[in-house]
């Protein structure tokens, strides 16, 4: 692993899945679309159903706000399974970015992170989903620089999101070479960074989850490399305050 804390000066994140418990609230949803009693095995083949089916609405809809793009999920996925749905359920599905909740690490994560460091959001969200999860369960997090697809006009793993958020950090006198990104998504961001040049990013592991790519299959593909992996954000941050507690 290559990553050291010291030779950075900006980190940027992807936030659902990352700082942000979503597997959970997409999961209920499903749960209830199904009918079915839940499982293990139920779990993991609807929100890999979600995972697959959402990257390919957000290449052919870029220009949709990402409630519309749950929105279209959610009716792939009853289709995909040959059921009925409600149209409020349809809808409740877009609606519930805001009220996922943050992992019980994060914030405090955060508050340690960000007396090192410049901070940017690159998150697949619409500016509206954001700020409420900003007013609720990321309230008090100190940010940069926030940079969603509504504004950027693209979804992640398109190059110019990444490309985008390396000229914010120029603007601010960083370059490309002083920035990790960190997330929990293998498949789309970490590789799309190993893809583009960037430094080797930070790998918060979440166990558990469902979503985000298999690590070995992508490194033994070539196309993953990381620069440090830790199971939680917590963990992360507090390797990164005892060194530079050594200094």
């Amino acid at each position: 692993m290559t990553f050291d804390p010291k030779q950075i000066k900006g980190l940027f994140f992807d936030i659902y899945a990352t700082l942000i418990s979503w597997e959970d609230g997409l999961y209920a949803h499903l749960l209830r679309l199904t009918k079915q009693p839940g499982s293990p095995e139920i779990r993991s083949r609807l929100l890999r159903m979600n995972a697959a089916i959402e990257k390919a609405v957000e290449h052919e809809h870029s220009d949709w706000k990402y409630p519309l793009i749950l929105e279209e999920v959610y009716a792939r996925i009853a289709k995909e399974l040959g059921l009925q749905f409600d149209r409020d359920e349809q809808i409740s599905y877009g609606r519930q970015i805001g009220d996922w909740p943050a992992f019980p690490d994060t914030v405090a994560a955060m508050e340690i992170l960000a007396k090192h460091y410049k901070l940017f959001v690159l998150s697949n969200v619409d500016e509206d989903s954001f700020g409420r999860t900003c007013a609720g369960p990321l309230k008090g997090v100190h940010w940069d620089g926030i940079y969603t697809a509504e504004q950027i006009g693209s979804y992640k793993p398109d190059p110019r999101n990444y490309e985008y958020v390396v000229d914010r950090f120029q603007e601010i006198g960083i370059s490309k070479g002083e920035v990790v990104m960190v997330a929990q998504s293998l498949d789309i961001d970490h590789v799309a960074c190993t893809a583009l040049g960037f430094k080797p990013g930070v790998w918060i592991e979440r166990k558990g989850a469902i979503m985000g790519g298999n690590r070995k299959e992508l490194e033994d593909q070539g196309l993953l490399e990381l620069g440090a992996v830790y199971a939680s954000l917590g963990e992360f941050a507090t390797a990164v305050e005892k060194t530079f507690a050594h200094e």
